[in-house]
């Protein structure tokens, strides 16, 4: 039997290939470890979102809730029984100062993460897709990024901007690539005109955060692709499928007076999922990386992340 090659690249760095590698990489975002085991089937590279983990671990939303030592926890659950996919973790603006910032970035790095974003909101902070967001004034977060990117060993560091005024955002991001950011992202977006002009003056790979019924439109990785994005993350897919999902099942349980019989997912078949993930984590070596799902036709656009 052939041995499998296991890579010795650091995730950051194996993150920076891809991205360079390819000519576009969409991050499905997932909310806890069984969202991302599923997710890592059909996906090689996988978001920890914010929105997803402040829904799921506390039940609240997107506002600041979350602690980095619950992040940190969450990320090392995941690396766990993943320990080939690319991990981008969503760190707000860093847990408030630089020098947390710089502290939870050595550690996310030091547990496997392979990318996070930093944004420039101040708090209370919001989701990016909704209005009322404050913003960090521009030499404030440089000195942040600066910072984070001095930090970071080979973390991939996207540096992100909620600004809405276009000329702010212009002058935003062209300052995130000066400053050394391995990609940069503006929330909120709702043109790919706009997506369009950015990536055609940033030297930098530009990201396009997709989420259901915000404010960007609905975009094929096809249309995102032609529009200049390298990086595509689909922050909530799995949550909100889960919470469609897990609502139809408790309607039906309802209306068949209590029976299973209908069931299609049974014990053997979830067992089966986590029998794979205690597999990889009782390894004493990673799983060849050869052996990751990458994201179906990734190079073409056809993928279809939902």
């Amino acid at each position: 039997m052939n041995t499998p090659t296991i890579s010795r690249q650091s995730p950051g760095s194996r993150l920076r290939q891809a991205v360079l590698s390819r000519d576009i990489t969409p991050f499905i975002g997932v909310y806890d470890v069984f969202s991302a085991t599923l997710a890592a089937q059909h996906f090689d590279a996988l978001f920890i979102s914010g929105f997803g983990f402040a829904a799921s671990f506390y039940g609240l939303p997107d506002i600041g809730f979350i602690t980095w030592s619950d992040m940190v926890s969450y990320v090392q659950r995941i690396r766990t029984v993943l320990p080939e996919h690319h991990l981008l973790v969503d760190i707000d603006d860093g847990y408030c100062d630089p020098e947390v910032a710089c502290h939870v970035v050595s550690i996310l790095e030091a547990s496997g993460a392979s990318g996070v974003v930093l944004e420039d909101q101040e708090r209370p902070r919001r989701c990016g897709h909704f209005d009322g967001k404050q913003i960090m004034p521009l030499d404030q977060y440089l000195a942040k990024l600066r910072q984070v990117l001095a930090t970071r060993r080979d973390l991939f560091v996207i540096a992100r901007t909620d600004s809405s005024d276009p000329q702010d955002i212009e002058r935003r991001v062209i300052a995130f690539a000066e400053a050394g950011a391995d990609a940069v992202l503006v929330d909120g977006l709702k043109s790919l005109e706009t997506v369009r002009q950015l990536s055609g003056i940033v030297p930098r790979p530009f990201c396009f955060n997709q989420i259901a019924q915000g404010k960007s439109p609905p975009c094929t990785l096809t249309e995102l692709r032609e529009s200049g994005a390298k990086l595509i993350i689909y922050s909530t897919p799995r949550l909100f499928a889960a919470q469609a999902a897990i609502s139809d099942a408790m309607v039906q349980l309802v209306n068949v007076d209590g029976s299973l019989a209908g069931s299609r997912v049974g014990v053997k078949d979830c067992t089966r999922i986590l029998s794979d993930n205690l597999a990889r984590r009782s390894a004493p070596e990673p799983i060849a990386s050869a052996s990751i799902p990458a994201s179906p036709n990734q190079s073409s656009g056809k993928a279809q992340p939902n």
